[in-house]
Formats: C-alpha cells, structure tokens, sequence
C-alpha cells in the first residue's frame, strides 16, 4: 500500500512539474511566449478585421484554448500590451511606472499591432494541436521572424527552475541578426522601458548581471527630480524606500511628492544644510536608486528546458529566419507555377477549341475522358500532367469568358507572373541576401518606434561608509542626559550611519541602540557614565568595590557581541562602579581606609597591565585592604 502510494505521488508530482515547466512558467525559444501569451495572440489573429475588440470578449474567446480562467488571461493580456510590441491598446491598461492596475477588461480594448500581423502568424507555416478538450486546433508555437524572447523579455517559476530575461532594443536585436548574417561582431545588451543608465559590463551573454541606476537630475540645489526609474521598480516601491533610509537616517529630506503620468517625475524637497549634489550618491546607496538585475535565461527547445546565452538564441533565429522565409518562396513559387500552368491550360482549352470536342456528349465521365484525351498532344507545353481537378476547372468556365477570351491578354498575364517567379526562384538561390533585407525592411519600417530608452555608462561602486559618515556627530550632555545628532555639548563623538550607540550605566548594565537624533538616557533611576561608539575594539577600563567587604577589583574588557536595544551586564549585580575609563593606560591611585599604625596609606596601579578579558569576566582583586576611594592620575607615557 505504501509502495503504491509513493509510486503515485511521484508519478504525479514529475507529470505536474513537467506541466509547469513546459506549459506555464517558461517561454518556448522560437517564438519567445508562454502557452497563454501565444493562445492570446492566435485568438486575436483568428479574430483580426483591423478593429479593436474588448478585452473581456478576447479572454473569453481564449478560454477556449486556455484550461485557467479568465483572470490570469486578462492579466497576460494587459502585461503583454504594455510591452508595446505585440499589442494596439485603447483605455485605461495601468501604469507600469507608478504600478497602478489596469482597469477592467470591460472597459478596455485591444488588437493585434503591425508588427505582431507583420512577424508572427502564417498558417502555411504552424503547425497545431488539438485543445485541451478536443474541440478546436492551437500552434505549437508561433512562426516568430523576431527572436520575441529577447525583445519582451520573461520571467516565470516552474518546479526546480525559474528564468529571468531581460528585455533588449528591437533596433538593435535585428542588428545583431544581421551582423550575424553578414559574419561581423555585434555585442547584445538589455534596453528597459523605464529608462535609466545601466551598467553591463558584467552581464556576460545573459549568463551575469546588469547594474541600474535611476536617472536623477537637480532642479535646484534644494530640489531633485527622478525622471526615469530602475526596470523592476515603481515609483512607489521607490518612495518608499526613500522614506525608509531617511527613518534609518541615511538621507535627510523634508518632503517627497509623485506627480507621473506618461512620463516619471518625483520630486525631492531637501531640508536645511542638505543641499542636492551631497545627496545623489546616498540615494543610490541607500535606496531603489540603484538595483542590480540577475539574468538567468531558461526557455523551452525541443519539449526541454535549455539554458543558452544571448548570442546562441540569436544564432537559432537567425537560422529560423531563414528557414520560414525559405518555406515561404517556396510556397510562393508554387503558387505562382500552378498560376502559370492554370493560365496555360485555359489558354489551349479556348485557342484550340477543345470544348467543342464535348458539346453532343451527355455522359459525364465520357466527357472527362474526352478532355483528357484532346489535351494529350499539349502535355509539353505544360508544367505538369493536367488532373481531374484541372478538368473540373476548365468544365466551370462560363460561356461569355471564353467567347471573349482575350489571348493577348492572358500571354501578358502569364509573362508577368513569370517575371514573379523569375524573382522568387533568384531570391530561393540568394536566400541570405534575401533574409537580410528582409531585416532591413522591419528596420526600416518599425525600427523608429523602438529608440534605446536606457543610457549605457559605467556605474563606479559607491562606498557606503563613505557616504554615510558625512557630518554626523552625536553629541552627550551628562547633566541634561539627552544623547545624538541634535543634542550639543562638550561631550561629543562622530561617526557613521552604520555605527551604533554603546552607553555603559552606573549600575553596571549596558546598552546598544541605533543612534538617535535626539534622546533621553538618564531613564529608571539609571545614570550615563559612557556614551561612544559601539566598534567593537574600544577597551574599557573599570574598577569596582563591593559594598560590603570595601574590597575592588579592576578589569578590561573589549564589547564586541550585543543584540540592539538588549541590557547586558558588565559589573556584577552589587558592587559599586568606582572608576570607568577608555584610555589605553590609566593610572590609579588607590587610597586606604587610615588605620592605626598604618605605614602605606596610598599606592599606585597601573591598569594596563591587566590582561583584556571578557565583559563578563570578573576583575582581579587591586589591593587586600579595603579601599575608602579610587583617583585617575594623569596617563602613563
């Protein structure tokens, strides 16, 4: 029983990831969609009259194809209309900059563009499958004359995979195509809708990564305006990342506003003594500014998963290319020598009388024979045998066409389809000559709509620290006990945004917190003895007595392991602190309880003799005699 259950859940579930994988999540490389995108745009070709047609009513006709519903149809749709490739758009369908959602399919309208009817569809050339319930026939893919993949770009999760393309120029991807045609370099690299300037020197064929950056321009030195935002960003994941850096203390700003529409613009207000320049580099350090993208290139090739470079997915169009145009004169030569041979035949059957050879016959069969027999002598002057279709053709000929059968007319149509033909069969023999123009031609055609939108520069690595250390100094007043950026006083430290707070209590307890800009830390009956930063190297001196025996004890310690905002010990619970210090040698001067008789009533010690331990540690005893009060003498050189 149990064998058997595993036996079925393992079937199941290697049927059920092979269907993710090669049904939903991951586009098929020679036409560069998912199965819902192609059953989308072969529906709207199936319904294309030139006229827009609402998106409700095309999701509706794709469920006849599409097993899921009309939900995940409908946002297909949309995602792929604002692609501004495949797809004519009427209405509201979202904003991909600020990601606000397209309205409802209702409401909205679409059709196929010029560039979708001019590139992707040719019914000599698709080949079909039945629909999941039998009932109507859809493309195993599409007959794709653009590597689509490349130009839209995709991002799917499957089952123990996932892919993740980046959209590239249609200029420069037909480039490419035909530098490779004419075997010259060419260099591929990502273009992105939403603008910016990117970096690719890492992106490796696909196989790296790019680094973007929003483009930033300064209106005036206390305002900034974000006009193009990074791919995979809106423009509110970016303002919210703003206001996050400035509650961490990264940025300073006094207010933020969004006014984008068609085009992006949000706007930055800086507060006093922050001025523009000073800020750019902080906020591609800190927020959506600056992002990386990760390209990983998983698409579909012969029913597996295939994980190829840019370049090796430009190679396989091209030889696609060349193949469906090949197919395509071929079936135009066909077309244009059975014209010829149509026309020929017609022409002998009119010019020499044939059909009066069949005006007493009744029998049709007889008739047919008859035909058959009179065009015999006039088989050389034909491309092929004439067959029973042919005869059929030349019965249907009304009566007043071949009483006016012009012959004159029908040589002139026969020497210009010839002329056709004579261009095809020249094109057939020159088919890269033919395949590069062919790419000129869309170039010429569409190439005006598709300008690079992404600026190609060096992005130089910004040192965070660097940025963040920038006049912060955090002041501490003991007698008032406030503490940070805003508090001032003759007790004061800088240091950076990453740097924490270390404050060290009287009553031998300790904290670490972020710092703040300004806060009171005399709290609980608890007084500040120390106030610097929490580095992790500082060494603390402190000695203490126990109430009781009068006894003290010394010892160093280095605080190098706190959870934020978590209250830690570094004195026994107890004893008193006597003395705190951070100067690397101190010197104490330890004075005795007098006594009778007493020879030594102060000696001296030097602290920095002492081993550094642990903050939990216990110290090491200074005297055996009980000791009245601890003095710092001036350091030891």
């Amino acid at each position: 029983m149990t064998d058997d259950v595993k036996h079925l859940m393992q079937d199941h579930y290697l049927k059920y990831a092979s269907y993710v994988i090669l049904d939903r999540a991951i586009p098929h490389v020679i036409d560069g969609l998912k199965p819902v995108q192609r059953r989308i745009l072969y529906m709207l070709w199936l319904m294309h009259d030139g006229k827009l047609h609402k998106v409700a009513n095309v999701a509706g006709q794709t469920m006849a194809f599409h097993p899921h519903g009309d939900a995940p149809i409908t946002e297909a749709l949309v995602n792929m209309a604002n692609k501004n490739y495949m797809l004519d758009r009427q209405g509201n369908f979202g904003n991909p900059f600020t990601g606000d959602p397209a309205a409802a399919a209702r409401y909205i309208e679409t059709r196929l563009a010029p560039l979708a009817t001019h590139t992707l569809f040719n019914k000599d050339l698709t080949e079909t499958i039945p629909t999941y319930d039998g009932r109507h026939q859809e493309p195993i893919t599409l007959p794709a004359k653009i590597p689509l993949v490349l130009l839209h770009g995709a991002e799917g999760i499957a089952v123990g995979m996932s892919t993740h393309i980046l959209p590239h120029n249609f200029n420069e991807v037909i480039e490419a195509e035909i530098a490779i045609l004419e075997g010259s370099e060419y260099r591929l690299i990502p273009d992105f809708p939403s603008g910016g300037i990117m970096d690719a020197s890492g992106y490796d064929l696909g196989k790296g990564k790019v680094k973007l950056r929003a483009k930033i321009e300064t209106r005036d030195p206390k305002t900034l305006v974000i006009t193009e935002i990074c791919y995979g960003t809106t423009t509110e994941s970016l303002i919210k990342s703003v206001d996050e850096a400035a509650k961490r203390g990264k940025i300073k700003i006094e207010a933020i506003n969004d006014y984008t529409s068609d085009k992006v613009e949000v706007e930055i207000k800086l507060p006093r003594g922050q001025y523009a320049e000073e800020i750019i580099d902080a906020l591609y350090g800190f927020t959506e500014c600056e992002v990386s993208l990760n390209s990983q290139i998983v698409v579909i090739k012969d029913n597996l998963p295939w994980e190829p470079t840019v370049n090796e997915i430009l190679e396989l169009h091209v030889n696609k290319l060349q193949e469906y145009l090949r197919r395509e004169l071929e079936i135009d030569r066909d077309r244009l020598l059975e014209k010829i041979f149509e026309k020929d035949l017609e022409q002998i059957f009119i010019e020499n009388r044939l059909y009066k050879k069949i005006e007493n016959i009744g029998d049709y069969d007889l008739i047919h024979s008859t035909i058959e027999e009179s065009l015999k002598p006039f088989h050389k002057q034909l491309s092929r045998v004439p067959n029973y279709d042919d005869r059929e053709r030349l019965l249907n000929i009304p009566i007043r066409r071949i009483s006016r059968f012009d012959i004159e007319k029908n040589q002139k149509e026969v020497a210009e389809t010839n002329e056709s033909l004579g261009a095809v069969e020249k094109d057939l023999k020159q088919i890269k000559k033919f395949t590069i123009k062919y790419l000129r031609d869309l170039l010429q055609k569409f190439g005006k709509e598709h300008s690079r939108k992404t600026k190609i520069q060096e992005i130089e690595q910004i040192d965070m620290r660097a940025i963040a250390s920038k006049n912060i100094t955090v002041g501490f007043d003991p007698e008032s006990g406030f503490v940070g950026t805003k508090v001032t006083g003759d007790h004061t430290f800088t240091c950076t945004n990453f740097d924490k707070l270390l404050l060290l209590f009287k009553d031998g307890t300790y904290t670490v917190s972020n710092i703040p800009e300004k806060q009171y830390v005399h709290n609980e009956g608890k007084k500040v003895v120390y106030a610097g930063v929490a580095d992790k190297k500082t060494v603390i001196n402190v000695a203490y007595k126990d109430p009781e025996t009068h006894l003290c004890c010394v010892k160093r310690f280095i605080i190098d392991k706190f959870i934020l905002d978590k209250n830690y010990r570094y004195l026994e619970e107890g004893n008193s602190l006597e003395f705190l210090s951070t100067d690397p040698k101190p010197i104490l001067e330890l004075h005795y309880y007098p006594k009778v008789n007493q020879k030594v009533a102060k000696v001296q010690f030097e602290v920095d003799q002492v081993r550094i331990k642990g903050v939990t540690a216990k110290g090491i005893r200074l005297a055996t005699k009980p000791i009245k009060k601890i003095v710092q003498l001036k350091e030891k050189k």
